[in-house]
């Protein structure tokens, strides 16, 4: 079925797909280590031209450290950049920060795409499947075949990740951020006002119990309003799906496997245990009073103006960010990380915070695209030698100089003369801390994690078992993808719903089993058996390639 005769069907799924959300980038980071050239196994570059200078479209959301700079991708010296070593020239389509779902739905109703759709394709209603079967992106299989060389080695050479970027059809949709050394792939968890805890007398807590008499401390001794402090949007308890605190229960807020079995941690009974203690902590006044409204900036300035002493972010953004402006005004501040709570001293954390090797985002090319291969060869571009150091590391001599074989970052980037955070000139001159048609590499944050608060942090959060229990980006059938959307839809404005009300104290935390009912009318044991078909198929299939 063509494009134009699907928009109404693409109408009455839309809103299917809105609840998945990851409002973090790779956090805009990763961890130490060291992705190598080799490998990963590039073959040379060659640059190429579009035809008669034309500008092929390329529609993508600004980053947020980005948008704090300029308002289009035309005006960043990266993307600059990028066009000058392809040869390919681009103009930018670029929605608001935090609006790309909203601009998306919009903009498939055009006749005329844009060349390149920079997106959360898994998240397209019905699935990156039916976004080709609807006429709205290409099937690429052919082009990558034939136009995209270093994609297609890395993929033979990494056949785990070639499963996870392919439809349940085993078609290719786009070109995906990847993070391919596990140690990138964590990044956030607790982190604590280390000055407080010493002027107290307290030693960083890793048990519930321990955390309870820190932020209880932190209330009635340092007169804080909101001890602890946590993203409340753009779902409840945002914050904690990595796994801090609900983790500690031995479940996660969302889907996750156990011997093979997918569960989903709202619908088991200790989902119950947490919600009590959350419930206790916020009729104590430990958490803060206003969390289900909590964005970023908020989160931010709880911390850094101290009204807050504990929170759950990344080690960029948190810990790079906040301690830098907390040591202006005392040089006495400190921040560290904390482990995942567990309930019992010496217990390994169960869950924790680790993506997956493949980020959500990826870049799609549209059917209205008339230069398939001038769009293929400019999105392989960043899988070769030239483009990996050039996504990663930005310009030579300007950005990063390569010594002893070492792309070091120039002080255009650790020590900018415009003032910009390190998180700001990375994202001005490379993709390194955020989504875009390459893999990471760690070499990039040996150096972005300057500080050795932050380097001890991504080894303490990393200490757990979350790998063990983490679903892999297992592709569904476009039926499934479908179904599952509608009925995660009322799943998640239910679990929500019936969270906060439990935790408010609006309802009674014996209203648990009612709301399990709830939960399996709208067909929860479903949508789990959805997940289950997938993780069977993935783990039962041989790669492509």
């Amino acid at each position: 079925m063509g494009r134009k005769g699907n928009r109404a069907i693409y109408f009455a799924l839309v809103m299917f797909a809105l609840f998945i959300s990851s409002s973090c980038t790779p956090e805009e980071e990763g961890n130490k280590g060291s992705t190598m050239l080799s490998d990963v196994a590039y073959t040379s570059d060659k640059q190429f031209s579009s035809p008669d200078d034309r500008k092929l479209t390329y529609w993508a959301e600004l980053n947020a450290n980005v948008g704090s700079i300029k308002s289009n991708l035309a005006e960043v010296p990266f993307f600059q950049e990028w066009q000058q070593k392809t040869g390919v020239k681009l103009e930018f389509i670029n929605p608001p920060v935090n609006q790309a779902k909203e601009a998306l739905n919009v903009l498939l109703m055009s006749d005329n795409l844009p060349d390149l759709i920079e997106y959360e394709w898994i998240n397209y209603p019905g699935g990156p499947e039916k976004a080709i079967n609807d006429g709205y992106i290409l099937r690429l299989n052919d082009p990558i075949d034939q136009y995209a060389p270093n994609f297609k080695k890395f993929l033979a050479n990494n056949p785990e990740i070639d499963k996870q970027i392919r439809t349940a059809d085993g078609s290719y949709y786009a070109f995906p951020f990847i993070q391919i050394e596990d140690k990138l792939r964590t990044y956030q968890g607790p982190i604590i006002r280390k000055d407080w805890l010493d002027e107290l007398g307290l030693s960083v807590p890793s048990t519930i119990s321990e955390w309870h008499t820190v932020l209880t401390a932190f209330k009635e001794k340092k007169g804080i309003n909101a001890p602890l402090t946590f993203l409340g949007v753009p779902n409840l308890l945002f914050g904690i799906e990595g796994g801090a605190f609900i983790g500690a229960f031995g479940i996660k807020k969302g889907f996750y496997q156990e011997d093979g079995l997918v569960k989903f941690g709202p619908s088991e009974p200790e989902y119950k245990d947490f919600l009590s203690l959350f419930r206790d902590w916020y009729a104590e006044g430990l958490i803060d009073m206003h969390f289900s409204a909590t964005d970023m900036e908020t989160q931010g300035m709880n911390m850094i103006m101290g009204r807050s002493g504990a929170s759950i972010w990344n080690a960029g953004s948190g810990i790079g960010t906040w301690l830098r402006i907390l040591k202006e005004k005392d040089p006495a501040a400190e921040l560290v990380a904390a482990p995942y709570p567990v309930l019992l001293k010496g217990e390994r954390p169960k869950f924790g915070q680790k993506v997956t090797a493949v980020g959500s985002n990826s870049v799609a090319i549209s059917t209205s695209s008339a230069h398939v291969e001038e769009a293929v060869r400019m999105l392989d571009f960043g899988y070769g030698e030239e483009g990996h150091l050039l996504f990663n590391f930005g310009k030579e001599g300007l950005s990063y100089e390569m010594k002893n074989g070492y792309p070091a970052y120039t002080d255009l980037i650790l020590n900018n003369p415009d003032k910009l955070s390190p998180a700001q000139a990375l994202a001005m001159y490379t993709r390194a801390s955020y989504y875009g048609p390459f893999v990471q590499d760690t070499r990039y944050l040996d150096q972005y994690y300057a500080l050795p608060e932050q380097q001890e942090a991504i080894q303490i959060w990393a200490d757990t078992d979350a790998a063990l229990y983490n679903l892999p980006s297992a592709p569904k059938t476009e039926r499934e993808n479908a179904e599952l959307s509608a009925i995660m839809q009322e799943v998640n404005k239910l679990v929500d719903e019936a969270s906060l009300k439990m935790i408010l104290g609006i309802e009674s935390i014996d209203t648990f089993d009612t709301y399990i009912e709830q939960l399996e009318s709208i067909h929860i044991g479903r949508a789990i058996e959805i997940h289950q078909q997938a993780l069977d198929r993935y783990n039962n299939e041989t790669p492509s390639y």
